[in-house]
């Protein structure tokens, strides 16, 4: 008999995970094992005392499956890995047409040469998008929301004082594949593996996840009425028809430089103070023999 070694996070969603996931033992001949995503000392000690046919299920959020690439990078995982979206946002599961509390279905393969973002000389795995501008901006206001008992988090609204009131649009430097443009006015500049991010806003709708090729958007020159008018058209994908104020870069490798720090948000895990991030395609890497260094990607061919 195999054994599901459920890993799951307490902490996403609106529910119970851990009593919500208990549920697919009614549709399970196989034992299972329930684990706090959290309480895994070594991911590499655990992975390798698996059995062949032994299983994993992520139950989470997007959150979740980023704790979880960023602890197993460089490990090399022989067994599937099944997904239980139980988050707030499910954006991971959003752009592969899954919803929430669906069926468990496999993710071995799309957790495999996932893209990196480089920021205060740390490398980090992204599994959606790596947000930068007031979507970053979005998540320091909420992280702090979250401390308060019993205080509930909209990030619509955070999202419309942010534009109105309290966050300044900067001046970006995006270079793609050594090709640098400089914009004004900058509200957001995220850069995309997949579609979806923030809880379903679609800033990139042409993404192909893991395609080998990231796409950036930048939201620019743009007043801060103009700007709260088009902004709900970005969960419908529908802002790409303001050319004047929004453009979308393709590349492999994609430095975003603000001219002042902001906060930045990895799979919607906050970084504060950011003044600029690299992300870049794990095969671009390996291809051109790229090492990383504390500050930047260096060729060593």
């Amino acid at each position: 008999m195999s054994t599901a070694y459920v890993l799951y996070n307490n902490m996403a969603g609106d529910t119970n995970t851990l009593e919500s996931v208990k549920l697919l033992e009614i549709n399970s001949n196989d034992k299972m094992k329930y684990i706090d995503v959290t309480e895994v000392s070594d991911y590499r000690i655990f992975l390798t005392g698996l059995e062949k046919d032994d299983y994993i299920i992520l139950a989470g959020g997007d959150g979740t499956l980023n704790w979880f690439i960023n602890r197993t990078d460089g490990i090399e995982i022989h067994n599937e890995i099944l997904y239980f979206p139980n988050g707030t946002g499910n954006d991971f599961a959003n752009d592969l047409g899954h919803t929430k509390e669906c069926t468990p279905f496999s993710i071995t393969e799309h957790l495999k040469n996932l893209p990196a973002v480089v920021v205060k000389g740390k490398k980090y795995r992204f599994i959606n998008g790596v947000g930068y501008g007031i979507d970053g901006y979005c998540c320091e206001v909420g992280d702090k929301l979250k401390k308060i008992p019993g205080k509930k988090v909209n990030y619509t609204l955070i999202a419309i004082k942010g534009l109105l009131f309290h966050y300044k649009p900067t001046t970006a430097k995006v270079t793609v594949d050594g090709k640098t443009h400089i914009y004004n006015k900058v509200w957001i500049a995220p850069t995309m593996n997949g579609r979806y991010y923030g809880g379903g806003m679609m800033p990139t709708p042409n993404q192909k996840r893991n395609s080998g090729t990231l796409s950036t958007m930048i939201f620019h020159n743009s007043g801060k009425l103009k700007t709260l008018m088009i902004f709900p058209s970005l969960f419908k994908g529908k802002h790409l028809k303001y050319t004047k104020c929004v453009e979308i870069l393709e590349g492999k490798e994609i430095t975003v430089e603000f001219d002042r720090p902001t906060a930045l948000q990895i799979d919607g895990e906050t970084i504060l103070n950011v003044s600029s991030y690299t992300a870049f395609n794990e095969l671009f890497v390996r291809e051109n023999q790229y090492d990383y260094t504390e500050t930047r990607l260096q060729l060593t061919r």
